[in-house]
């Protein structure tokens, strides 16, 4: 090997072991480590970067991660006077394949241990002259430990996805089974293979909100990785800030995807769709652009199971089940126009529409129901318009019935404090306008998600100032205050005041749990310490209830 070319080699490669047994220390002081995780590593890049006035005057740089193209995170060392000596026939003939042999002689031991490296490794060299850059890349494969990953992910599937509760993967298990799911070297790349499998782990997790959450981010971000780095980069180039655009490539560079990796790509983009729409919505676009024409009736009128249109004299309304969106425009502000457009919903969720879609309103009408953490929404809008109209009360509660979901979600705001339960407005006019429909309100307090919805937190105040507060409503108003978030604050417009209203108070708390006696004080009375002072400002009868419901706290 050429001298030059050897000092060179030597130096990086003692660098390279210097750092990888750094971090092998690390990777060995990691616990409860993944069975799915091959490896740590998957990437090595060595480069050298020519100097800012001369480029002999640059550095080694080295990569153990791929970098990111907004980042410098690369090890750097100096090097020695050989680096003007080295040709780029001497780079290509001598240097690259030493490397190369090197490395993959690494890759393929047990020197740093067996979850040191993945199954696959790409190894890149980069070397920058003044005015020209050498490149050369290398994808290493290790297909021993290729086979046992297979055997391990397809043992981990019969054993931790298939079988029934309360069998459940843990948790770090999730973020590789989602991945591997989108690496053809594991599964076939179709939709009737990967979806029963999410389906399957959704459906076991459908039960516990936190961990349900996390999986749908994880198989979300894995589709998101395979859809740009494995299929869009072949296709288009990236533009824009940050690279968030892509440009189709121009012909004859750019080769059609065939019509099953396209297939797999809209997939991917319904997928996400329920957690980023304008990711899903970008994704169809771009599917249109490579000529699909299913991605194009997508975006037009959705997957055509459901009655996507309708007209009448008093509305015109379109619906899409793949952008999850109902547009509903009233000619008529009127309750026939209303009625028209409930039957149009109804009519779809009773088919299966999702049920966290997104409604968007053109109406001359604009109410509101007074609550302030409601967003103002074309949603909210539009329930708060039908509910002015106590002939349609009816309906809205059937659609309530059949909206009500737990950890479900309408789309008509961006995931967060104001996000609500579908059904949510209706079963909210109704409870203010009507007391035929306090039962409904009672059942959609005890489904609603308290953990991670607070837009119902403002309704006992709205409810009191609608219907006051009587012994009758007790019941309702209770399971309204139980139905608050954690941070739930006290209620400023109620008072109990008079015998009669502690009495209904006490007996809807002699049955609750005492965590849930301990939320309705503090929400009625701010403490247990406030209901003392208050008990002790009554005379009698009024103070022994209040009494009675301090012993009720324990």
């Amino acid at each position: 090997m050429n001298q030059a070319a050897e000092a060179f080699l030597n130096d990086i490669w003692s660098h390279v072991n210097s750092i990888y047994d750094k971090e092998s220390r690390r990777v060995r002081e990691i616990k409860n480590q993944s069975r799915l995780q091959a490896g740590m590593f998957d990437y090595l890049g060595v480069a050298w970067r020519k100097g800012k006035f001369n480029w002999v005057q640059g550095n080694i740089h080295i990569d153990v991660y791929e970098p990111f193209s907004w980042s410098d995170s690369s090890y750097t060392f100096e090097a020695g006077a050989y680096i003007e000596e080295l040709t780029d026939d001497i780079l290509a003939q001598d240097f690259f394949p030493a490397l190369r042999d090197r490395v993959d002689a690494l890759f393929r031991s047990d020197d740093y241990g067996p979850r040191f490296f993945d199954y696959r490794l790409e190894l890149v060299f980069e070397f920058e002259r003044e005015q020209s850059v050498l490149r050369y890349s290398q994808a290493l494969l290790n297909e021993e430990k290729l086979r046992g990953l297979k055997q391990t992910f397809d043992n981990f599937i019969d054993t931790k996805i298939m079988l029934e509760l309360p069998v459940l993967p843990k948790e770090n298990d999730e973020f590789f089974f989602a991945r591997h799911l989108m690496n053809p070297d594991l599964m076939e790349q179709r939709q009737e293979v990967i979806e029963p499998l999410i389906r399957r782990l959704s459906d076991k997790l459908r039960t516990r909100k936190e961990r349900s959450d996390s999986w749908a981010y994880q198989y979300t971000a894995a589709f998101k990785d395979w859809s740009e780095e494995r299929f869009l980069n072949r296709f288009f180039d990236r533009s824009g800030n940050y690279g968030l655009d892509w440009v189709l490539k121009e012909e004859p560079e750019c080769s059609k995807p065939n019509a099953q990796e396209l297939e797999f790509f809209m997939f991917a983009a319904l997928k996400i769709g329920p957690r980023e729409p304008d990711t899903r919505e970008k994704y169809l676009k771009l599917a249109v652009q490579l000529g699909s024409k299913r991605a194009e009736d997508y975006l037009k009128q959705g997957s055509g199971r459901f009655e996507s249109v309708y007209k009448s004299s008093l509305i015109q309304a379109t619906a899409n089940d793949i952008t999850q969106t109902i547009e509903i425009h009233i000619g008529s502000e009127e309750e026939a126009a209303y009625g028209e457009a409930l039957n149009f919903i109804g009519n779809l969720l009773d088919q299966g529409f999702p049920k966290g879609y997104k409604l968007m309103l053109k109406s001359k009408e604009k109410n509101f129901l007074p609550l302030k953490k409601l967003a103002r929404s074309g949603q909210h809008q539009f329930f708060a318009n039908a509910a002015r109209y106590p002939a349609l009360f009816p309906r809205l509660a059937a659609y309530a019935e059949l909206a009500m979901e737990e950890f479900a979600w309408y789309e008509d705001v961006k995931p967060g404090e104001k996000s609500v339960m579908p059904g949510t407005y209706a079963v909210f006019g109704l409870g203010l306008y009507s007391n035929v429909y306090f039962p409904l309100v009672r059942r959609y307090m005890e489904l609603v998600d308290t953990e991670h919805q607070s837009a119902q937190d403002g309704y006992a105040e709205a409810f009191i100032e609608a219907h006051g507060v009587t012994a009758e409503h007790m019941p309702t108003i209770v399971s309204i205050l139980l139905g608050g978030s954690e941070s739930a604050k006290p209620v400023k417009n109620i008072a109990i005041d008079t015998p009669d209203l502690a009495d209904a108070l006490i007996r809807e708390l002699e049955s609750k749990e005492d965590y849930k006696r301990e939320a309705v004080i503090y929400r009625i009375f701010g403490s247990s310490q406030k209901l003392a002072q208050a008990a002790k400002r009554e005379s009698s009868p009024l103070k022994e209830r209040l009494e009675r419901l301090l012993e009720l706290l324990g």
